[in-house]
């Protein structure tokens, strides 16, 4: 108990030099804006993020529901969630290229750098699944075990 009292109150001085450190380096107006952006960032994950998501898993257990393909679902899911992570992380950047005061920090072109790794990551989840067909098949047949599930 005293070590859950102890961390509890860790955490709170924690929380709270952020929020001085917060009051203290950003000026007004930025803090005054700075609940918008979170509200913005709350509408967006709500209305925006949480329904592709669902819609995604959806439509990919519809999809699973076929002969066979129930075993690629952890494959075809596991991609999806890396191309969407990725995609949150560099939509910043796509945003804000060659944008602001400095244009010289941003001059990727980090349009065509995301699109090579989501293209890498979809070859990854392809190669995977080609890779789980193949050892699958292989090792039932190898197996004896051809009929059974």
């Amino acid at each position: 108990m005293k070590l859950r009292v102890g961390l509890a109150a860790l955490g709170v001085l924690a929380g709270l030099w952020g929020v001085w450190k917060l009051v203290q380096t950003v000026a007004i107006p930025a803090l005054i804006r700075l609940p918008i952006w979170l509200a913005g960032a709350v509408v967006a994950d709500d209305f925006v993020l949480v329904p592709l998501t669902v819609v995604a898993g959806w439509l990919v257990t519809r999809w699973a529901t076929g002969p066979g393909r129930h075993r690629t679902v952890g494959v075809v899911r596991t991609t999806l969630v890396y191309v969407g992570i990725t995609s949150l992380i560099a939509v910043p950047l796509l945003l804000r290229q060659g944008k602001g005061v400095n244009p010289t920090i941003l001059p990727r072109d980090y349009l065509r750098d995301w699109l090579l790794l989501e293209a890498t990551i979809i070859v990854g989840g392809v190669i995977a699944l080609v890779v789980q067909r193949f050892t699958f098949n292989r090792s039932r047949a190898s197996s004896g075990d051809i009929g059974g599930r």
